[in-house]
């Protein structure tokens, strides 16, 4: 499928999938040695290399968890120049007291909020979803 640029589209089409699992954020020190094949999300900062693992693995490699989340997939093909979705969603994370981290890959957006919130976070996004944004 083509990736998706339409705002109303995308949020007729979010179809968010809650991953199984307990992540992580965490940070990785120069010279501390983990998994490629562990890493869900990174970037690299001034302070470390940034990481999403599951928990588990954040406890094989000695990470220290800054923040335990849970992940979900907006299955939709978003395009990488989309404006409006993550605000979209943000605002209405927001709205029911959710916050959410993003990450964008090159297909698909993914949201990493409170293990606590994920529930409640896939009705919030369900919602957005069948009313289409006008929420």
């Amino acid at each position: 499928m083509n990736p998706v640029s339409d705002l109303s589209v995308l949020l007729r089409t979010l179809e968010p999938v809650l991953n199984s699992g307990v992540f992580v954020f965490a940070s990785v020190k120069d010279g501390h040695a983990i998994d490629p094949a562990a890493i869900v999300a990174s970037i690299r900062e001034p302070e470390g290399l940034s990481v999403v693992v599951s928990e588990t693995d954040a406890a094989i490699s000695g990470l220290n968890a800054l923040f335990k989340c849970a992940w979900i997939t907006l299955t939709v093909n978003s395009a990488l120049d989309a404006i409006g979705l993550t605000a979209a969603f943000a605002s209405a994370l927001g709205r029911a007291g959710i916050s959410c981290n993003v990450v964008a890959g090159a297909y698909h957006d993914h949201i990493f909020v409170p293990l606590e919130s994920a529930q409640a976070a896939m009705q919030v996004l369900r919602q957005l979803q069948t009313k289409g944004g006008a929420a």
